[in-house]
Protein backbone atom coordinates (compact mmCIF):
# COMPACT_ATOMS: atom_id res chain seq x y z
CA UNK A 1 0.00 0.00 0.00
CA UNK A 2 1.17 3.52 -0.84
CA UNK A 3 0.36 5.85 2.04
CA UNK A 4 -0.12 9.57 1.42
CA UNK A 5 1.65 10.66 4.59
CA UNK A 6 3.03 14.03 3.49
CA UNK A 7 0.03 16.12 4.55
CA UNK A 8 0.22 18.86 7.18
CA UNK A 9 -3.16 20.51 6.54
CA UNK A 10 -5.14 17.27 6.50
CA UNK A 11 -5.42 14.31 8.87
CA UNK A 12 -7.76 11.50 9.86
CA UNK A 13 -8.37 11.78 13.58
CA UNK A 14 -10.38 8.60 14.11
CA UNK A 15 -12.45 5.99 12.29
CA UNK A 16 -15.14 3.45 13.06
CA UNK A 17 -18.74 2.34 12.50
CA UNK A 18 -18.71 3.40 8.86
CA UNK A 19 -17.44 6.94 9.57
CA UNK A 20 -14.18 8.89 9.46
CA UNK A 21 -13.38 12.03 11.44
CA UNK A 22 -11.12 14.36 9.45
CA UNK A 23 -9.32 17.64 9.92
CA UNK A 24 -9.26 19.83 6.81
CA UNK A 25 -7.14 22.78 7.86
CA UNK A 26 -9.00 24.17 10.87
CA UNK A 27 -12.32 22.46 10.03
CA UNK A 28 -13.30 19.02 11.39
CA UNK A 29 -15.78 16.95 9.39
CA UNK A 30 -17.37 13.59 10.17
CA UNK A 31 -18.55 11.72 7.10
CA UNK A 32 -19.22 8.16 5.89
CA UNK A 33 -16.58 5.88 4.43
CA UNK A 34 -17.59 2.48 3.00
CA UNK A 35 -14.23 0.90 3.87
CA UNK A 36 -14.63 1.56 7.60
CA UNK A 37 -16.42 -1.63 8.65
CA UNK A 38 -14.71 -1.90 12.06
CA UNK A 39 -16.02 -0.63 15.38
CA UNK A 40 -15.02 2.74 16.76
CA UNK A 41 -13.02 2.89 19.98
CA UNK A 42 -14.95 6.02 21.00
CA UNK A 43 -18.11 7.92 20.14
CA UNK A 44 -17.03 9.88 17.07
CA UNK A 45 -20.19 11.99 17.15
CA UNK A 46 -19.20 13.24 20.61
CA UNK A 47 -15.85 14.65 19.47
CA UNK A 48 -15.91 18.28 20.67
CA UNK A 49 -14.28 19.86 17.63
CA UNK A 50 -16.72 18.71 14.92
CA UNK A 51 -17.92 21.47 12.60
CA UNK A 52 -20.27 19.32 10.50
CA UNK A 53 -21.57 15.76 10.14
CA UNK A 54 -22.75 14.26 6.88
CA UNK A 55 -26.08 12.50 7.41
CA UNK A 56 -27.41 10.02 4.90
CA UNK A 57 -31.08 10.21 3.95
CA UNK A 58 -33.43 7.22 3.83
CA UNK A 59 -34.59 8.55 0.46
CA UNK A 60 -31.03 8.50 -0.93
CA UNK A 61 -28.26 11.08 -0.84
CA UNK A 62 -27.96 13.16 2.30
CA UNK A 63 -26.69 16.46 3.59
CA UNK A 64 -24.44 18.25 6.06
CA UNK A 65 -25.58 18.91 9.62
CA UNK A 66 -23.66 21.97 10.78
CA UNK A 67 -22.63 22.02 14.43
CA UNK A 68 -20.23 24.95 14.53
CA UNK A 69 -19.72 27.90 12.16
CA UNK A 70 -17.16 27.40 9.41
CA UNK A 71 -16.52 28.98 6.00
CA UNK A 72 -18.48 27.87 2.96
CA UNK A 73 -15.12 27.20 1.34
CA UNK A 74 -11.50 27.44 2.42
CA UNK A 75 -7.99 26.44 1.32
CA UNK A 76 -5.51 23.78 2.34
CA UNK A 77 -1.97 23.14 1.14
CA UNK A 78 -0.03 20.07 0.12
CA UNK A 79 3.64 21.00 -0.19
CA UNK A 80 3.65 23.76 -2.85
CA UNK A 81 0.09 23.04 -4.04
CA UNK A 82 -3.05 24.84 -2.83
CA UNK A 83 -6.60 23.50 -3.10
CA UNK A 84 -10.04 24.89 -2.41
CA UNK A 85 -12.19 22.80 -0.06
CA UNK A 86 -15.97 23.04 -0.17
CA UNK A 87 -18.29 20.40 1.33
CA UNK A 88 -20.76 19.30 -1.34
CA UNK A 89 -24.10 17.54 -1.40
CA UNK A 90 -22.82 14.01 -1.89
CA UNK A 91 -20.41 14.00 1.10
CA UNK A 92 -17.42 15.08 -1.01
CA UNK A 93 -15.18 18.07 -0.32
CA UNK A 94 -13.67 18.57 -3.79
CA UNK A 95 -10.39 16.79 -3.07
CA UNK A 96 -9.16 13.23 -2.54
CA UNK A 97 -6.10 13.58 -0.26
CA UNK A 98 -5.04 9.94 -0.67
CA UNK A 99 -4.06 10.80 -4.25
CA UNK A 100 -1.04 12.73 -2.97
CA UNK A 101 1.08 9.58 -3.24
CA UNK A 102 0.25 9.41 -6.94
CA UNK A 103 0.86 13.15 -7.36
CA UNK A 104 4.34 12.75 -5.90
CA UNK A 105 5.10 9.80 -8.18
CA UNK A 106 3.97 11.61 -11.34
CA UNK A 107 5.83 14.79 -10.41
CA UNK A 108 9.02 12.81 -9.90
CA UNK A 109 8.68 11.15 -13.32
CA UNK A 110 7.99 14.47 -15.07
CA UNK A 111 10.82 16.26 -13.30
CA UNK A 112 13.21 13.42 -14.15
CA UNK A 113 12.23 13.59 -17.82
CA UNK A 114 12.72 17.35 -17.86
CA UNK A 115 16.20 16.93 -16.42
CA UNK A 116 17.09 14.45 -19.15
CA UNK A 117 15.51 16.53 -21.93
CA UNK A 118 15.39 20.19 -20.81
CA UNK A 119 13.82 21.42 -24.07
CA UNK A 120 11.13 18.74 -24.30
CA UNK A 121 7.48 19.67 -23.86
CA UNK A 122 5.89 16.93 -21.77
CA UNK A 123 2.22 16.55 -22.69
CA UNK A 124 -0.11 14.98 -20.12
CA UNK A 125 -3.74 14.00 -20.68
CA UNK A 126 -5.85 13.89 -17.49
CA UNK A 127 -9.21 12.14 -18.02
CA UNK A 128 -12.15 12.16 -15.61
CA UNK A 129 -10.01 14.87 -14.08
CA UNK A 130 -12.48 16.20 -11.44
CA UNK A 131 -11.14 19.27 -9.58
CA UNK A 132 -7.64 18.83 -10.90
CA UNK A 133 -5.43 17.51 -8.12
CA UNK A 134 -3.33 15.52 -10.60
CA UNK A 135 -3.58 18.30 -13.19
CA UNK A 136 -2.14 20.86 -10.77
CA UNK A 137 0.60 18.49 -9.58
CA UNK A 138 1.75 17.69 -13.13
CA UNK A 139 1.57 21.32 -14.28
CA UNK A 140 3.58 22.39 -11.24
CA UNK A 141 6.25 19.89 -12.31
CA UNK A 142 6.43 21.61 -15.70
CA UNK A 143 4.14 19.50 -17.89
CA UNK A 144 1.56 20.81 -20.36
CA UNK A 145 -1.74 19.29 -19.20
CA UNK A 146 -5.01 18.71 -21.04
CA UNK A 147 -7.70 18.45 -18.35
CA UNK A 148 -10.92 16.66 -19.42
CA UNK A 149 -14.10 16.22 -17.39
CA UNK A 150 -17.79 16.17 -18.29
CA UNK A 151 -18.83 18.37 -15.34
CA UNK A 152 -18.46 22.10 -15.99
CA UNK A 153 -18.43 22.97 -12.29
CA UNK A 154 -15.57 20.57 -11.56
CA UNK A 155 -13.51 21.94 -14.46
CA UNK A 156 -14.04 25.46 -13.15
CA UNK A 157 -12.85 24.31 -9.72
CA UNK A 158 -9.76 22.82 -11.34
CA UNK A 159 -8.96 26.21 -12.81
CA UNK A 160 -9.31 27.81 -9.39
CA UNK A 161 -6.99 25.22 -7.84
CA UNK A 162 -4.41 25.84 -10.55
CA UNK A 163 -4.48 29.60 -9.99
CA UNK A 164 -4.28 29.13 -6.21
CA UNK A 165 -1.14 27.04 -6.81
CA UNK A 166 0.43 29.79 -8.90
CA UNK A 167 -0.22 28.15 -12.27
CA UNK A 168 -1.58 30.59 -14.86
CA UNK A 169 -0.66 28.79 -18.09
CA UNK A 170 0.12 25.35 -19.44
CA UNK A 171 -3.32 23.79 -18.78
CA UNK A 172 -6.01 23.26 -21.41
CA UNK A 173 -9.47 22.74 -19.91
CA UNK A 174 -11.99 20.60 -21.83
CA UNK A 175 -15.62 19.98 -20.79
CA UNK A 176 -16.52 16.80 -22.66
CA UNK A 177 -17.22 13.10 -22.51
CA UNK A 178 -13.78 11.50 -22.12
CA UNK A 179 -14.36 8.69 -24.63
CA UNK A 180 -15.55 11.13 -27.30
CA UNK A 181 -12.58 13.42 -26.67
CA UNK A 182 -10.08 10.55 -26.98
CA UNK A 183 -11.74 9.41 -30.22
CA UNK A 184 -11.31 12.90 -31.68
CA UNK A 185 -7.68 13.06 -30.56
CA UNK A 186 -7.02 9.77 -32.35
CA UNK A 187 -8.49 11.19 -35.57
CA UNK A 188 -6.46 14.38 -35.16
CA UNK A 189 -3.26 12.45 -34.65
CA UNK A 190 -2.48 14.13 -31.34
CA UNK A 191 -0.12 12.33 -28.97
CA UNK A 192 0.63 12.53 -25.25
CA UNK A 193 3.64 11.52 -23.18
CA UNK A 194 1.46 10.54 -20.22
CA UNK A 195 -2.16 9.71 -19.47
CA UNK A 196 -3.96 9.83 -16.12
CA UNK A 197 -7.47 8.52 -15.55
CA UNK A 198 -9.68 8.27 -12.49
CA UNK A 199 -12.88 6.84 -13.96
CA UNK A 200 -16.13 6.63 -12.00
CA UNK A 201 -17.88 3.34 -11.34
CA UNK A 202 -20.93 4.66 -13.16
CA UNK A 203 -21.50 7.89 -14.99
CA UNK A 204 -23.13 9.83 -17.79
CA UNK A 205 -21.48 12.18 -20.23
CA UNK A 206 -22.94 15.60 -21.13
CA UNK A 207 -24.88 13.98 -23.97
CA UNK A 208 -26.26 11.15 -21.83
CA UNK A 209 -23.44 8.72 -22.66
CA UNK A 210 -23.43 5.77 -20.25
CA UNK A 211 -20.26 4.60 -18.48
CA UNK A 212 -19.87 1.42 -16.40
CA UNK A 213 -16.31 0.75 -15.36
CA UNK A 214 -16.43 -3.06 -15.52
CA UNK A 215 -17.84 -2.97 -19.05
CA UNK A 216 -15.99 -0.02 -20.51
CA UNK A 217 -12.57 0.40 -18.87
CA UNK A 218 -10.55 -2.16 -20.84
CA UNK A 219 -11.72 -0.97 -24.27
CA UNK A 220 -11.30 2.65 -23.17
CA UNK A 221 -7.66 2.11 -22.13
CA UNK A 222 -7.11 0.35 -25.49
CA UNK A 223 -8.33 3.52 -27.20
CA UNK A 224 -6.18 5.73 -24.98
CA UNK A 225 -3.09 3.73 -26.00
CA UNK A 226 -3.61 5.12 -29.51
CA UNK A 227 -2.89 8.68 -28.35
CA UNK A 228 0.32 7.80 -26.54
CA UNK A 229 3.68 9.01 -27.79
CA UNK A 230 6.09 6.44 -29.21
CA UNK A 231 7.97 6.21 -25.91
CA UNK A 232 5.45 7.22 -23.22
CA UNK A 233 6.51 8.41 -19.80
CA UNK A 234 3.64 6.91 -17.80
CA UNK A 235 -0.01 5.84 -17.76
CA UNK A 236 -1.79 5.93 -14.40
CA UNK A 237 -5.20 4.43 -13.61
CA UNK A 238 -6.91 4.98 -10.28
CA UNK A 239 -10.11 3.26 -9.20
CA UNK A 240 -12.34 3.50 -6.14
CA UNK A 241 -14.39 0.53 -7.36
CA UNK A 242 -13.70 -2.26 -4.88
CA UNK A 243 -14.02 -4.95 -7.56
CA UNK A 244 -11.01 -3.58 -9.45
CA UNK A 245 -8.18 -5.00 -7.39
CA UNK A 246 -4.58 -3.93 -8.06
CA UNK A 247 -3.98 -7.11 -10.08
CA UNK A 248 -6.95 -6.28 -12.33
CA UNK A 249 -5.57 -2.80 -13.04
CA UNK A 250 -2.11 -4.31 -13.59
CA UNK A 251 -3.50 -6.80 -16.11
CA UNK A 252 -5.37 -4.06 -17.99
CA UNK A 253 -2.20 -1.98 -18.28
CA UNK A 254 -0.04 -4.91 -19.36
CA UNK A 255 -2.50 -6.10 -22.00
CA UNK A 256 -3.38 -2.71 -23.47
CA UNK A 257 0.18 -1.32 -23.45
CA UNK A 258 1.96 -4.49 -24.57
CA UNK A 259 3.44 -2.69 -27.58
CA UNK A 260 5.29 -0.23 -25.34
CA UNK A 261 8.45 -0.91 -23.35
CA UNK A 262 8.19 -0.39 -19.61
CA UNK A 263 7.09 -1.81 -16.28
CA UNK A 264 3.77 -1.92 -14.44
CA UNK A 265 3.22 -1.37 -10.73
CA UNK A 266 -0.14 -1.79 -9.01
CA UNK A 267 -1.01 -1.08 -5.39
CA UNK A 268 -3.57 0.01 -2.84
CA UNK A 269 -3.53 3.65 -1.85
CA UNK A 270 -4.39 4.86 1.63
CA UNK A 271 -4.09 7.46 4.33
CA UNK A 272 -2.55 7.30 7.79
CA UNK A 273 -4.78 7.81 10.81
CA UNK A 274 -4.00 9.14 14.25
CA UNK A 275 -5.14 5.73 15.52
CA UNK A 276 -2.07 4.17 13.93
CA UNK A 277 -3.93 2.14 11.30
CA UNK A 278 -4.07 2.92 7.56
CA UNK A 279 -7.37 3.72 5.87
CA UNK A 280 -7.62 2.02 2.44
CA UNK A 281 -8.89 4.43 -0.20
CA UNK A 282 -8.81 2.59 -3.52
CA UNK A 283 -6.42 0.98 -5.96
CA UNK A 284 -4.01 2.36 -8.53
CA UNK A 285 -1.77 1.04 -11.25
CA UNK A 286 0.94 2.79 -13.23
CA UNK A 287 2.83 1.90 -16.38
CA UNK A 288 6.27 3.54 -16.36
CA UNK A 289 7.97 3.75 -19.73
CA UNK A 290 11.50 2.46 -20.07
CA UNK A 291 14.12 5.19 -20.09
Amino acid sequence: MKISDGWKDYSIIATGDGMKLERWGQVCLLRPDPQVIWKSSSDLYAYPGIHAVYRRSNRGGGGWEKRKPFPEEWQINYKDLTFKIRPMGFKHTGLFPEQAANWDCMRSLIEGERQRFPDKKIKVLNLFAYTGGATVACAKAGAEVTHVDAAKGMVERAGENARLSGINSGIRYIIDDCAKFVAREIRRGNRYDAIIMDPPSYGRGPGGEMWKIEDNLFSFVEQCAKVLAENPLFVLINSYTTGLQPCVISNILKLTLKNFSGEVQAYEIGLPTEEGIPLPCGNSGIFIGKR
